[in-house]
């Protein structure tokens, strides 16, 4: 079947499994296969009475992965849930990057805490099921990131932090290349 997303593809699975309401499913994105699995369990037990979806992040520190639109980075409410996700530089340091309008800065600033986005999702099931009629939202389309549409729609995402960021996922030709140095043929 043709889904318009990865977590269309996971809640079609997850019903042909027979899995109910109750169930936490988590989808681990093929692009993050270097994940520690003790993530796979943090990003699970942040389900919770409303709060259908979770996620992870770290905090990004070099200057060229902030203005990289690869990484993905997401903005926090105070309660640790994701206000926004983007390719674009999250949240905009505006007195410390106005200098550095045509060139990236030399340093981050010491109080700007932009995290980077984890490929990896929990949600309810009863929530996931519920996701392939969500409307796709223009933000989804714009950005190519499906996670949008749960926001647009008006759902919470819990974000769970952590300290140390995972091995580097798989965007690009070179990523490729090192992520088969752990996986001799």
């Amino acid at each position: 079947a043709d889904h318009p997303s990865g977590t269309d593809r996971i809640a079609e699975v997850a019903r042909a499994l027979g899995l109910g309401p109750e169930e936490v499913v988590v989808n681990l994105q093929g692009d993050e296969p270097l994940i520690d699995p003790a993530l796979l369990a943090a990003c699970a037990a942040r389900i919770e009475a409303g709060v259908p979806m979770a996620t992870c992040a770290h905090p990004l520190h070099a200057v060229a992965d902030v203005f990289n639109p690869n990484v993905v980075k997401v903005v926090l409410d105070r309660q640790g849930r994701a206000l926004y996700f983007s390719r674009a530089t999250i949240p905009w340091a505006r007195d410390a990057f106005a200098a550095s309008r045509h060139t990236l800065p030399a340093a981050l600033p010491v109080d700007y805490a932009p995290l980077r986005h984890i490929g990896l999702y929990a949600y309810s099931n009863a929530f996931l099921q519920a996701y392939p009629a969500l409307e796709v939202s223009p933000l989804e389309q714009v950005e190519a990131l499906e996670q949008l549409r749960v926001l647009w729609h008006g759902h919470p995402i819990a974000v769970h932090v952590t300290d140390s960021a995972p091995e580097a996922g798989v965007d690009t030709p070179e990523d490729l290349a090192r992520v088969r140095l752990h996986y001799p043929s």
